[in-house]
């Protein structure tokens, strides 16, 4: 009887293994995260934050409502090559050494995806490298790979999947490939593994190109035009409460204007401003698609107990303020971006999360997610403690930023900045002009420059010293310099020599 017994729980205990090694073959046990970037995407163009009243991202709107919201997140640099360097490597641009679109990742870098590697993740990359090197082959720290050469196209971009070229045999749209490469590594992993997946955009990238389903959407909108995007006394001057101090307006952001990236001559006159922002409203909606079919196939698949996605843009972007569009300078539209947490490292549902984060933070927080102990070379840390209700009493209230002239864009000087969460400092390098001063608690829209007043001297002072000594203890004293490329872009028509 006792023997019959054994025998019994020898057989359960036997399928009980076995159905748990299904299972697991089903499911791991470990924490998987998908990583979502998206290019060129402004923090508050979202439809939950009302900024676009007829914006529709429902996806984007459910991470918020039902995960947390890092409703001040920020990047280091914004451009797109030093801020996807700064991602994977958790590195300011001056240490990472990526400081422009046409530089190369230096010989021994290490990617954060490496260290989940060695831990027994597997990783995989998809979508926009672009990261100084116009190829497309695989890179360190992922096993698999299916990416495009620098900014890619909208329509029938060359994947390279795992070292093979595959060309498209008919019109495909580039987010919808991206997404389907991305299904396709969820699809074929090995299940007994935890996963990392890094989905990487090329949209909301100029200029804009919204897919044939979304094209039109929104015609006949029309977008409201910030209280800086004309100087006061202009035929077009938007009425405020608040006086836009012009007087302290920079030189070059006022000659910024009639440029390739100002308002009065955007893209050399190539498009309309109403038409640009509409077009990027309406290229925006294949994002937040792509993000619903992740969210589904993670929820359809058994995975939503044991998978986090995180969403965020590579860099902000100015629609008008102080006269401009695009990247690069350092107010709010240009260094904010949207960061959305959801899934199973979220504690309570419709988190909103105030503190300040940054992308430099990314990779710390996936490694803290995934178990595992922070790296050395990191810049940034882990916001996992803020998205589970803990705020650290260490959690820093100031955020450092820098952007480095380059000579296709010559009309943006060399900017580093100190951001507090009372004030804004801007120092320009290699120009005669102003540097600016915001109270961005009483004057969010940065409308006065307060670098002339006497009663602020003591806080420039202070807010300019903190950035030096910043620069000082990160190795950022001493500027990387690059040799001209040949047959770059001189400002878009500039007819000089090298």
């Amino acid at each position: 009887m006792q023997k019959t017994n054994l025998v019994g729980l020898i057989f359960l205990l036997s399928a009980l293994c076995c159905l748990f090694s299904c299972e697991a073959e089903k499911q791991n046990s470990g924490q998987n995260i998908i990583f979502i970037l998206s290019d060129d995407h402004r923090y508050d163009f979202m439809g939950f934050t009302g900024k676009v009243p007829f914006l529709e991202t429902p996806n984007m709107d459910r991470m918020a409502g039902e995960g947390a919201h890092m409703k001040n997140a920020f990047v280091t640099t914004s451009l797109c090559s030093p801020s996807r360097a700064s991602i994977l490597t958790g590195q300011y641009t001056h240490r990472h050494g990526v400081v422009d679109n046409q530089s190369m990742v230096p010989d021994g870098t290490h990617f954060f995806p490496e260290f989940l590697q060695e831990k027994g993740y597997q990783t995989g990359f998809v979508g926009k490298w672009h990261m100084g090197e116009h190829k497309n082959d695989p890179r360190p720290g992922f096993d698999f790979w299916a990416s495009f050469t620098g900014q890619g196209k909208y329509w029938n971009s060359v994947f390279n999947v795992n070292g093979v070229v595959e060309a498209p045999e008919d019109s495909v749209y580039v987010t919808d490939a991206i997404t389907r490469y991305a299904l396709d590594f969820l699809e074929n992993r090995n299940t007994a593994q935890p996963f990392f997946l890094y989905v990487s955009h090329k949209a909301v990238h100029s200029e804009f190109m919204p897919s044939p389903d979304h094209e039109g959407r929104y015609a006949g909108q029309s977008p409201a035009y910030p209280p800086t995007m004309f100087p006061p006394g202009h035929p077009k001057a938007i009425v405020s409460e608040k006086e836009y101090n012009y007087a302290d307006v920079p030189e070059w952001v006022k000659k910024q204007r009639y440029s390739w990236h100002g308002v009065d001559y955007m893209y050399h006159g190539q498009i309309s401003f109403d038409d640009f922002y509409r077009a990027y409203c309406e290229t925006l909606l294949g994002i937040d698609e792509s993000i619903g079919q992740l969210i589904s196939y993670v929820e359809q698949n058994g995975l939503a107990d044991n998978t986090t996605i995180i969403y965020m843009g590579d860099n902000g972007f100015s629609f008008g303020e102080h006269g401009l569009i695009d990247k690069r300078q350092a107010y709010e539209e240009s260094i904010r971006v949207p960061m959305l947490v959801y899934g199973a490292a979220v504690k309570e549902k419709g988190m909103p999360v105030s503190q300040n984060v940054q992308n430099i933070d990314i990779g710390p927080t996936v490694l803290d997610i995934a178990g595992l102990a922070p790296n050395k070379q990191f810049d940034g840390q882990s916001f996992l403690p803020l998205i589970q209700g803990e705020i650290p009493d260490t959690w820093p209230d100031t955020i450092f930023y820098e952007y480095f002239w380059e000579r296709p864009f010559p009309q943006t000087p060399t900017v580093h900045a100190v951001r507090t969460d009372q004030y804004k400092y801007i120092r320009y390098h290699g120009i005669w002009d102003l540097n600016e001063l915001y109270d961005i608690q009483s004057d969010p829209l940065e409308m006065n420059n307060l670098i002339r007043d006497p009663a602020y001297k003591d806080i420039a002072a202070g807010l300019r010293n903190a950035l030096f000594l910043w620069l000082e203890e990160t190795g950022g004293t001493q500027m990387q310099l690059k040799p001209d490329g040949r047959g770059g872009r001189f400002d878009h028509g500039y007819q000089g020599t090298f």
